[in-house]
């Protein structure tokens, strides 16, 4: 008994990480890998012009709790995709809260089987927060603004 409800742990939790995993679509030409810390996110496109090579989806996972926390592990996702294909920058085109979140499930049953009845009563408690989802562009930006510039 106790090895069947390990592997169903380990089910779930593989299908927990599964849904996080991200695959990006390629659109441009990819470059050799970079320090995510290298990645600079954009929120307008940057003067100059910018060559795309991907589009990335990201999620902030399963046990994120709290919106600023939710929205770094959105743009340090993004980075890291990012620079995974060599790009430089991220251009950011915004983020959605997933469906779902936190509940309570109560749930009973009875019946009787040779002469003695029995009944149960369960209930169910789930305290995953919400997820928040962002999506960007991966680019090249070849003339990247010096790091104290403002950006528009």
């Amino acid at each position: 008994m106790r090895r069947f409800l390990a592997l169903i742990a380990l089910a779930a939790l593989a299908l927990t990480l599964g849904a996080c995993a991200t695959r990006p679509v390629v659109t441009g030409t990819p470059r050799p890998a970079i320090d995510p810390a290298q990645v600079r996110i954009y929120y307008a496109p940057p003067p100059g012009g910018y060559e795309e090579i991907a589009r990335l989806e990201v999620g902030s996972g399963g046990f994120t709790y709290g919106e600023q926390n939710k929205n770094n592990a959105v743009m340090n996702k993004l980075r890291r995709e990012a620079a995974k294909l060599g790009a430089n920058g991220v251009l950011f085109q915004g983020s959605a809260d997933g469906y779902g979140g936190g509940g309570v499930s109560v749930g009973g049953g009875g019946g009787r089987v040779g002469g003695s009845s029995f009944s149960s009563v369960g209930v169910g408690v789930n305290i995953s927060p919400r997820q928040k989802y962002g999506s960007g562009i991966a680019i090249h930006v070849v003339n990247p603004p010096a790091d104290g510039a403002s950006q528009p």
